[in-house]
């Protein structure tokens, strides 16, 4: 098999972001043969079909995915390794650090790593996006190559992804939050969201009696909070997610069987040489949040 250049790289992912062949042509400034002759170059090379081809446009096939996922890796790490390159003739860290986080994570553990990281390492532009701890969450951009390092949630029942390198940065457990100064928090409705609990916190909750199912599913931690604090329920949330919160709500120790959750990181085997992500993993690693 002879090897993609990287504009046939280029010509996949823009056909993928784009949706079709013309538009991916308009966006690079080629024409639509050019586009088409080089995914048919890409398909014959790789030995597989990329996209299936319709009246719509071009969708990518379960190997175009896996396709675009690489393709994305790869560009990245030819940027990587321009930017290191610069980086030892000016004696410094340079280049953009793009990191996927889950909302409390970005609220709370992020940005001491990131004034850290400012600090020692003035060259490195991070990019942050809030990713929702769902689905393939932010292990999934880092899989497609949208992330160089994920803030995650992991551990025996959200390991690792078998392609991916991470470790655990922070253990933190589980609380009970109501209104300050009720007489009976537990008689309150529960209030839940999505992204709140892994499949071992949810064995958790089915062993006790008193917790009801939740009768409201709200959007994020922030909005379960809010609605706490405002005397709406009760909530069972993890430690990151109530750092800072108001004096209107009481945060009560469920004992030392509470369930916990770890929060760590994810990234390539690749990336995880690079010396940006080295340098915040090292950041994330000495930031540690408090409540």
């Amino acid at each position: 098999m002879t090897d993609l250049a990287p504009q046939e790289l280029r010509v996949l992912l823009a056909v993928g972001a784009e949706g079709g062949f013309s538009a991916a042509a308009a966006a690079l400034g080629m024409t639509q043969s050019a586009v088409s002759h080089s995914v048919r170059s890409s398909e014959r090379k790789l030995g597989a079909v990329l996209f299936d081809r319709g009246r719509s446009g071009a969708t990518p096939t379960a190997a175009g995915e896996r396709a675009l996922g690489h393709a994305r890796r790869v560009l990245r790490l030819l940027e990587v390794m321009a930017a290191e390159v610069r980086g030892v003739g000016a004696g410094a860290v340079v280049g953009p650090l793009r990191i996927a986080a889950f909302r409390s994570a970005a609220l709370h553990l992020l940005p001491r790593a990131l004034e850290r990281l400012a600090v020692r390492h003035p060259e490195i532009a991070p990019e942050v996006r809030i990713v929702r701890e769902v689905g393939p969450g932010t292990a999934g951009e880092v899989l497609e190559g949208r992330a160089d390092i994920g803030i995650a949630t992991i551990g025996t029942t959200s390991p690792v992804p078998s392609r991916l390198v991470g470790g655990v940065l922070v253990e933190e457990g589980y609380a009970l939050v109501h209104p300050a100064g009720h007489a009976a928090p537990r008689s309150l409705p529960l209030v839940d969201w999505t992204e709140n609990c892994t499949s071992y916190t949810r064995d958790w909750w089915a062993g006790q009696d008193w917790l009801p199912s939740a009768t409201v599913e709200a959007e994020d931690d922030g909005a379960v909070l809010s609605m706490v604090s405002s005397g709406f329920g009760m909530a069972v949330m993890p430690e990151l997610s109530l750092i800072g919160a108001p004096p209107s709500v009481q945060i009560a120790d469920l004992g030392p069987d509470r369930p916990t959750r770890s929060v760590g990181y994810v990234t390539t085997p690749e990336l995880a040489k690079s010396l940006a992500v080295r340098a915040l993993i090292r950041e994330l690693r000495a930031a540690r949040p408090s409540r």
